[in-house]
């Protein structure tokens, strides 16, 4: 089986299932496990590797605070991520080493953000095992997750905490800042072209200038403008897509 190994530690049933049932949904986890207590975990954890451990933190006798200590001392500890109804904890939480700390109710795409950074810490056989991190992103809609992928993205633009992704199916707005999305998409065909846009570079049909003499990238769902300082870099970068016969290839 193929994807992160997820070890999910709640002593509330009802959270421990949608937990368990949300990180199975997520396109980087192959396999998770669910424990009801922090010592059932730490015996799971024990018997078998995980390579990542989605841990509460209030919890009768051994806290997960407490957990996280003592799995910090393994030859291989997993990453650790709290998820907590209390964000009082914080400090303490990654001064233990956690990567990232989930408020309740956890939204899809901070789990989504949360498991990015689980897959950049996994050790390398995990991350040779999961699928590309954040290929697709999830959107709630109507109490509905439905995921986008990526390939499907032809450019992205900033509101605010949110993104919109551009498709030619539609708009879907993310909760995500544009910079946080430049991070994850580092390298994947997409280029930040304004303050306010990032665009895939396949996705662009020509160039063209607007009224005022400034730079617009043309793609099938709209134009994109480019700043002066990102002017130069995007014409390389289509150069160099159009030299390997992958400009406009997807669209």
């Amino acid at each position: 089986m193929s994807g992160l190994r997820v070890l999910a530690v709640d002593d509330l049933p009802p959270a421990l299932d949608e937990l368990c049932r949300m990180l199975r949904e997520a396109p980087e986890v192959g396999e998770v496990v669910g424990a009801g207590d922090a010592l059932h975990a730490l015996k799971l954890l024990q018997a078998d590797h995980f390579d990542a451990v989605f841990l509460d933190i209030s919890m009768p006798g051994l806290d997960g605070l407490e957990l996280a200590t003592l799995l910090a001392r393994l030859s291989e500890p997993p990453v650790i991520v709290f998820v907590t109804a209390h964000d009082g904890h914080a400090v303490a939480a990654y001064g233990i080493g956690a990567v990232d700390y989930l408020l309740k109710p956890v939204r899809t795409e901070r789990l989504a953000a949360a498991l990015a950074k689980v897959v950049r810490m996994a050790p390398s056989e995990a991350q040779r095992a999961a699928p590309d991190a954040m290929a697709a992103l999830p959107v709630d809609a109507g109490g509905r997750t439905r995921y986008v992928r990526r390939d499907d993205v032809l450019f992205v633009e900033a509101h605010g905490d949110y993104v919109r992704l551009h498709t030619r199916g539609g708009v879907h707005l993310v909760r995500m800042p544009i910079s946080r999305l430049e991070e994850y998409w580092e390298g994947t065909g997409f280029t930040r072209v304004h303050r306010g846009y990032l665009l895939s570079v396949s996705a662009v049909l020509e160039l063209r200038s607007d009224t005022t003499g400034g730079l617009l990238a043309h793609t099938p769902v709209g134009d994109v403008p480019v700043s002066r300082r990102h002017a130069r870099e995007l014409r390389d970068r289509l150069l160099e897509a159009a030299q390997q016969g992958q400009l406009g290839s997807s669209w």
